[in-house]
């Protein structure tokens, strides 16, 4: 653990640098608190300070507050050490946001045992953190595949839809299909089902650039977002991932499958106008047409497809709210 130390007082500062290195800390000193704050705000900042309250330029309360305000992640642990004993003193110190003090002059083993409560809350911070950021993993992504679920990826279309729009850029939106996957499922059992989707998942996003999103639309459909693509673009990229699958076989339980992927291609460069729905509904149209077509190929939506992905949400607005 990483501690910082902030006294203006050198004797003071050396002790207590003496004392939490021979605890086995590694510590870092500033001379006041201006020099402790542009530590503590740095990405690599000591997860625990022990500030003195009463120092040149910022003083221990000052830097509390400041650090509070910036709410950075991780947690720091604030300790106050000061000679201020009166009620309202403390009082003021732990509102700025420090977590605990001590005052001076201290007991070494009552400084050891507050520094080791710091690090119990510190450790249980953290774990906090880490619960936290599984169940939002859970709640945004496929758990078998591991790319942003349905929801997820949906959402994100959105979002990129009105941004491509904003900003006057052209997104590509591709829906993948596995061709014949169900008669994998049958003839080879789930298990085998389960590895090429892993397997075809982890090949499109070896594909794709870091700012792409992936994510499982259906059982054996992906969705791909692709920012900055026109309809070219949109086309090359569809068929560089489509060969990624096609062309080596995936090793099952059940053996070495052969696997092909259809896709159904828009650029929204093409259809500036269309809301997020629509495009999806004219690739889902453009991917119909590639399992017509003879499936293994890349279909990106045309005329026909835009107009009749118009036509079904005429109908589908004309009809009202529908009672269920």
């Amino acid at each position: 653990m990483r501690i910082l130390i902030a006294d203006d007082e050198s004797v003071s500062r050396r002790m207590l640098q003496a004392m939490l290195a021979k605890w086995g800390y590694d510590v870092i000193s500033a001379e006041d608190g201006d020099a402790a704050w542009e530590m503590l705000k740095s990405p690599d900042a000591p997860r625990m300070a022990l500030l003195d309250w009463m120092m040149p330029g910022q003083n221990g309360v000052d830097v509390c507050r400041a650090l509070r305000k910036l709410r950075p992640d991780p947690y720091t642990y604030i300790l106050l050490l000061t000679a201020k004993d009166a009620k309202e003193s403390v009082v003021e110190g732990l509102e700025s946001g420090a977590d605990d003090y001590l005052t001076k002059p201290f007991n070494p083993q009552e400084l050891k045992a507050r520094i080791r409560v710091g690090l119990r809350l510190l450790e249980l911070e953290d774990n906090l953190v880490q619960a936290r950021e599984a169940m939002r993993f859970k709640a945004t992504h496929d758990t078998l595949t591991g790319v942003w679920n349905r929801g997820a990826i949906l959402e994100t279309l959105d979002k990129e839809v009105w941004r491509s729009r904003r900003e006057g850029l052209s997104l590509g939106v591709l829906i993948a299909d596995l061709d014949h996957f169900k008669s994998v499922n049958d003839t080879y059992g789930h298990l085998a089902g389960d590895t090429v989707l892993r397997e075809v998942t982890k090949r499109m996003q070896m594909d794709v650039r870091p700012y792409d999103a992936v994510g499982r639309y259906g059982g054996e459909e992906f969705l791909v977002l692709l920012p900055g693509c026109n309809g070219l673009e949109t086309r090359d990229k569809a068929e560089r991932l489509r060969e990624a699958i096609f062309r080596a076989p995936v090793d099952t339980p059940s053996g070495i499958l052969k696997v092909t992927m259809s896709i159904g291609g828009v650029a929204t460069a093409d259809w500036p106008e269309d809301t997020a729905n629509q495009i999806l509904q004219m690739a889902d149209l453009a991917l119909y047409r590639a399992k017509e077509e003879g499936r293994n190929r890349t279909v990106l939506a045309g005329a026909a497809e835009h107009g009749e992905a118009h036509h079904a949400s005429l109908e589908l607005s004309s009809r009202g709210p529908q009672k269920k």
